[in-house]
């Protein structure tokens, strides 16, 4: 789901609409624009390159767009203070913790301010406390930054942090919880209830 609405992969039939366009329309120049400048993409592992500082991965999507390295270097320090990691600009991704990889990968994601940012199992590869410092950056991110989030994952913890969640089942959604005025707490035993069904067959559940 996650290639189809990026436009890694192509849809056989149907569309993707977002923000009222249709984007399995988009062809050459305008496809490119979209991923240039309205999308971010959080990948599991990362996909830092090794041979670039952490703010030479951040700024690769700005230098893409040929701004000015002034401009580059604002907004690059700008996101970084944001999320913990000005002090760790200068090191390559070989040189820090999984969670700072992480975060590295969250500023490269929203240093264009994209409309919606695309998370995959961005938790998959982290520990218990930078797992936790991640998810505090996404709420920020869209508290703060007016980001759209899309994650996915099979993490009850990590989808707590959501304020809307939708449970696939056989590629069927299967039942959607909305945070509402829940604490995190119970959202999240609210997800467990929901999980412990999709473990059964629907006859048990029906």
């Amino acid at each position: 789901m996650l290639n189809c609405i990026s436009t890694i992969d192509k849809v056989t039939c149907g569309h993707i609409m977002i923000y009222g366009e249709d984007i399995t329309k988009l062809r050459g120049n305008q496809l490119n624009k979209f991923r240039r400048e309205e999308l971010g993409f959080i990948f599991q592992d990362f996909n830092l390159l090794d041979t670039l500082t952490a703010y030479e991965n951040i700024a690769l999507a700005l230098t893409i767009q040929k701004k000015s390295p002034h401009e580059i270097q604002e907004k690059v320090i700008g996101i970084a203070k944001k999320l913990g990691i000005r002090e760790i600009l200068g090191k390559y991704p070989y040189q820090v913790s999984g969670g700072q990889k992480q975060r590295i990968a969250s500023c490269r994601a929203m240093i264009t301010n994209p409309k919606l940012v695309l998370a995959d199992e961005p938790t998959g590869a982290l520990d218990s406390k930078s797992a936790r410092q991640l998810l505090e950056n996404f709420e920020y991110l869209n508290s703060q930054m007016q980001a759209t989030i899309l994650m996915v994952t099979h993490d009850a913890f990590t989808a707590s942090y959501a304020n809307r969640i939708l449970f696939i089942k056989d590629g069927k959604i299967f039942n959607e919880l909305v945070k509402g005025n829940d604490t995190r707490k119970q959202f999240f035993e609210k997800i467990i209830e929901v999980q412990t069904l999709l473990g059964g067959d629907l006859s048990d559940v029906i």
